[in-house]
């Protein structure tokens, strides 16, 4: 089994990822989805995190060699980061959402220095924007981004647009296309409902569960 297949079967045992078609889930953004995906929830099985702590370095020393330091997206990307820096031996700093509101008004947190080269850790890619903001940040206090390594995308094409204007390479421990797979080999959904969950992936924002 490849590893996106292998990761997914994982999320889905340890209900990180979750299927409904008939009761699709509401994100925070006000859109419906029938998958649902919490990635923090591979931190409380130790064969998962180890798992993804592995695949994370491999990742890194794969398409990114020449990584100085690993960035966490706070907060979900930072203990998957922590744990990918650790076992590559490599500094690590995190990226609030915000700049601090009191202290020194930090918003990247730990030490980088100008011109070096960046991998930022995400767990999850939905539209990119968050993501793409904290890559924003990073350049501005000097960092180089060479990539971005995340557990799990769904594939939108706005995000893969978006990605390749910020001149951002994105690679994924498991994807959409991988969840479908394993979901109906497990019989999670039916032959005839994977086109429905393939036109939510591709507009997701105006997918209308009542028509679906």
């Amino acid at each position: 089994m490849s590893t996106p297949k292998h990761f997914a079967e994982k999320l889905l045992q340890i209900k990180a990822l979750q299927v409904n078609l008939q009761n699709p889930y509401t994100w925070a953004s006000g859109w419906r989805s029938p998958v649902y995906c919490d990635n923090r929830k591979t931190l409380s099985y130790p064969h998962v995190r180890d798992f993804v702590k592995s695949e994370l370095a491999n990742m890194v020393l794969e398409h990114f060699p020449d990584a100085e330091v690993i960035a966490g997206v706070a907060t979900a990307g930072i203990p998957h980061g922590v744990m990918a820096a650790d076992l590559l031996k490599l500094p690590f700093i995190y990226v609030r959402s915000k700049p601090k509101e009191h202290g020194m008004g930090n918003q990247v947190e730990g030490v980088l220095e100008k011109g070096q080269k960046v991998v930022v850790i995400e767990d999850l890619v939905s539209t990119g924007k968050s993501s793409l903001e904290t890559v924003e940040v990073l350049r501005a206090a000097g960092a180089e981004v060479i990539g971005m390594c995340a557990l799990f995308t769904y594939g939108f094409p706005v995000a893969d647009e978006a990605f390749e204007k910020a001149g951002v390479p994105l690679k994924t421990i498991s994807n959409y296309t991988a969840l479908m797979e394993v979901a109906e080999e497990q019989n999670l959904l039916a032959a005839d409902q994977k086109e429905t969950f393939g036109q939510w992936r591709l507009d997701p924002g105006n997918w209308n569960p009542q028509t679906a």
